[in-house]
């Protein structure tokens, strides 16, 4: 064994010494060259054993030789020499080509050569690079120079060049690409770093002109105020273009270029102006400014304009947002970054009907605050289906939120230093109607509450036969409530009869059949509870007439009883796939309070199967997106154009005219809406209103041939609401802003391709005697309540299960409030 391991040795010092043999003889043939000769032939020799070591270590490090130096961009593929990364900002375009908003990590907008003032590229090649047309990006010249600068104090120049300041901007050399194992060795990573600069610069000069390169440059550079490239940063400082940016303000910009902060104009004026004058004079010592131009522009102050463009600058912000949400997985699917590969998207909306739409909102909303505020008083507005206030409400919700959580990890088992915090006035800003944000002093939880005060608001706008939103307002103020009210999920109410009705289409039946309105109860199971309730809905004025009422007058007057009995004629199950076939997507239990909108859903899926109704029964998916093009120009994305026939265009026919009905039918619960489209005589109208129980949701939905609106009003959370349905079912509260957005629409000439009948049918088709037919007139005195306080009603749960209801003693909290309030409209549920 001794033997084995002796031989193992042998052998391999007789290999290293076969590998050191060479080296040795070359090292001795090297020192060969400097012994005994004259002092130029062993200069020559130095300089010549430099370059070759130098070009050898550049291969070295472009290639990595031995993972001692990290990688390093080379020429092809992706994010490469000649694919460059470059993080531009996205452009959201609006349907008649207004620029709406913009996607971006760092904003920035790129822009071409020619696109630029060129006295911005004078400034900036005498001032960063003034031999940039006679280098091949590394300019040993300039290094000595500015090396002699540093020693003599002179504020002229830096030692890289233009084409190193690009490849350090645009390749991140000292952040994204490792400096191998050497970079480990201290005094070694800056010298690596360094050499990637020189090669990446060298490679650059090889691949692209003197132009392309300068242009790369200012559209990388970062200005400061998240201003990346030069159009940016126009736009930021000085709210121009860099077509029309002046002498003083390119020097302004190139002045910044050597240290963003300390010469920002905003933070440090005064270094600034001596940095630009600086710049200026460049300027004149290059032959590119006279002395009597400089004499003038450096005793000019720097007249800013001075804007960040943020994340939420624009219009529609809601819509934007939920363009991001609707683009994300397409995104991740198709390889693009919605932040940084400068797309420009193409959407639905219009800017001109947004501007209405919120307009609208805001305008009805203040009325709407107003009632509210008056209705509660100082009272507290959470209260539980029995009227009484929930306790630890606004401590809950405080629980919930991240400035919570860090309070907990401060003081870990400490609750009483938790409550003095949450109790503790500070500043904070709040929403105000009249002044939009206003500063106040008070504790988190106090702010918690006055917030929670406020009622909320959501309004779509859609094109039935394309599907295209033109208009979406998610809330009141989307500064102060980020949560998209558009796609919040509530219960829709009697807006949910229109499936009801038109299964009763499909399967058959016609507006002038009749069905009794008449007590009825049924044996329901509660899902909470898990034990079987009785279930005996009313109508809305706790009367029924035992009439036997015309489909639609029922389906106009909103009659509850007649629209559960449908739902158990028709079949719950059927209800749902009708629904589901016509646009709604959430997931829908088959119950029969189904029939009254027990289960929740959002105002888009709402009005997109609408829609369904006014496209002739087709439905066409909601578009939020027409087209993206990528950073180059091509178009990448379509928007889908497909449609299909979701219910049968006798059915879609019939609950049309049924729709109209809620305006024409005596006691219609849609009839307000023709204080606003009663000039309108073009167009054919249609309605439906929908209150949830308690009031917490209130909604109206309007239908056009060629436009469909709807809208949702309602408190943050669905225990704060109106107690009463004189102030809070959706003919008092949704519809006005339906009816004011529509009567801005149609009364404004730009958009009267939305002037529209709805198409006659066929009359051996569709028989005039299915929807012709007499009308119910209500009886008043049947229908009036026989008090101020309407008749109990039905109630339900958040999950629509039915209560069982026990009216606790009245006290201060659940005393209705005395004074005036407006008189009832005709009820609904």
């Amino acid at each position: 064994m001794c033997n084995i391991i002796i031989e193992e040795d042998t052998m391999a010092l007789h290999i290293i010494k076969k590998c050191i043999s060479p080296i040795k003889r070359i090292f001795s043939w090297y020192k060969g060259l400097y012994r005994g000769r004259r002092w130029y032939t062993k200069a020559i020799v130095g300089i010549v054993s430099f370059i070759i070591f130098s070009l050898f270590y550049f291969i070295a490090v472009d290639i990595n030789f031995l993972w001692l130096f990290g990688k390093s961009p080379g020429f092809f593929g992706k994010n490469n020499i000649l694919n460059p990364p470059s993080n531009e900002a996205s452009e959201i375009y609006s349907a008649d080509g207004v620029l709406i908003g913009k996607f971006f990590s760092e904003n920035r907008t790129p822009v071409k050569y020619e696109e630029v003032n060129p006295v911005f590229w004078k400034a900036l090649i005498d001032t960063e690079d003034e031999r940039f047309y006679k280098h091949w990006g590394v300019d040993p010249i300039g290094l000595f120079a500015a090396a002699k600068d540093a020693v003599t104090q002179k504020d002229a120049r830096g030692a890289s060049t233009i084409t190193q300041q690009l490849a350090k901007n645009m390749f991140r050399v000292r952040s994204q690409y490792s400096t191998g194992l050497l970079g480990k060795i201290p005094g070694l990573k800056i010298l690596v770093m360094k050499s990637k600069e020189w090669i990446i610069a060298t490679k650059l000069e090889m691949a692209y002109d003197k132009k392309d390169i300068i242009t790369m440059y200012a559209n990388t550079v970062d200005f400061g105020s998240n201003a990346y490239g030069i159009k940016t940063a126009c736009k930021t400082y000085f709210g121009t273009t860099p077509d029309k940016i002046t002498t003083d303000q390119a020097a302004v910009l190139v002045g910044m270029l050597k240290a963003t902060t300390f010469y920002n104009p905003i933070s440090n004026p005064e270094n600034c102006l001596k940095r630009r004058n600086t710049v200026l004079s460049n300027m004149v010592s290059r032959g590119d400014l006279s002395q009597e131009e400089y004499d003038s522009l450096s005793q000019l102050p720097l007249n800013l304009k001075y804007r960040v463009e943020n994340h939420y600058d624009g219009q529609a912000l809601y819509f934007r947002e939920a363009v991001a949400d609707h683009l994300r997985y397409w995104c991740n699917e198709n390889g693009y970054d919605l932040y940084n590969s400068g797309l420009k998207i193409y959407t639905t909306i219009d800017t001109r009907m947004q501007k209405y739409a919120e307009e609208a909102a805001v305008m009805q909303m203040r009325k709407i605050q107003q009632n509210f505020d008056n209705h509660w008083g100082n009272m507290e507005p959470w209260r539980d289906e029995y009227g009484r206030v929930i306790p630890n409400f606004v401590e809950n919700i405080a629980k919930r939120q991240p400035f919570y959580r860090d309070l907990q990890d401060k003081f870990p088992n400490e609750p009483d230093s938790i409550d003095y915090y949450l109790n503790k006035p500070h500043k904070v800003k709040l929403f105000d109607y009249e002044k939009g944000t206003i500063e106040r002093e008070m504790s988190s939880l106090d702010s918690i509450r006055y917030m929670l005060h406020f009622m909320h608001c959501s309004f779509v706008a859609m094109e039935p036969q394309t599907g295209e939103v033109k208009a979406w307002v998610g809330d009141v103020d989307f500064n102060s409530w980020k949560y998209d009210k558009v796609t919040a999920m509530r219960q829709p109410g009697s807006t949910f009869k229109l499936f009801v009705y038109t299964e009763a289409m499909n399967q058959g039946l016609s507006p002038c059949d009749k069905r009794r309105d008449e007590y009825l109860s049924m044996q329901v199971f509660d899902r909470k509870r898990k034990v079987e309730v009785t279930w005996t809905p009313s109508n809305a004025n706790g009367r029924f007439s035992g009439d036997s009422i015309p489909l639609k007058g029922a389906f106009a007057q909103s009659i509850n009883s007649i629209a559960v009995r449908l739902g158990q004629e028709m079949g719950i199950r059927n209800i749902v796939k009708c629904a589901h076939d016509m646009g709604i997507k959430s997931e829908l239990q088959e119950e029969p309070s189904l029939a009254l909108g027990s289960s929740d859903v959002n105002l888009l899926e709402l009005v997109s199967a609408y829609g369904t109704v006014a496209n002739n029964g087709k439905y066409h998916e909601p578009v939020l997106v027409t087209r993206i093009l990528d950073r180059n120009g091509n178009e990448i994305y379509t928007a889908p154009t497909a449609v299909r026939q979701a219910i049968p265009y006798k059915s879609a026919f019939l609950m049309q005219m049924m729709l109209m009905g809620g305006l024409r039918e005596p006691g219609g619960t849609s009839q307000a809406l023709g204080a606003y489209i009663g000039n309108i005589y073009d167009t054919d109208f249609g309605g439906k209103t929908g209150t949830s129980n308690n009031h917490s949701d209130a909604w109206f939905m309007a239908v056009s041939p060629k436009l469909v609106v709807g809208a949702w009003v309602g408190g943050e959370y669905r225990s704060i609401h109106f107690r009463t349905g004189a102030l809070g079912q959706g003919s008092r509260t949704a519809l006005p802003i339906c009816g004011s957005f529509l009567a801005s629409i149609f009364n404004d000439s730009q958009f009267s391709k939305y002037h529209a009948r709805f198409n006659k049918a066929n009359n051996k088709d569709v028989p005039t005697s299915l929807y012709s037919c007499s009308s119910y007139y209500v009886n008043e005195n049947a229908n009036k309540p026989d008090s101020l306080e309407l008749m109990e009603e039905e109630v339900l749960d958040e999950d629509g299960n039915p209560i069982l209801r026990t009216e606790p003693p009245l006290n201060e909290e659940n005393t209705p409030p005395s004074g005036n309030e407006p008189p009832p409209s005709p009820a609904e549920i």
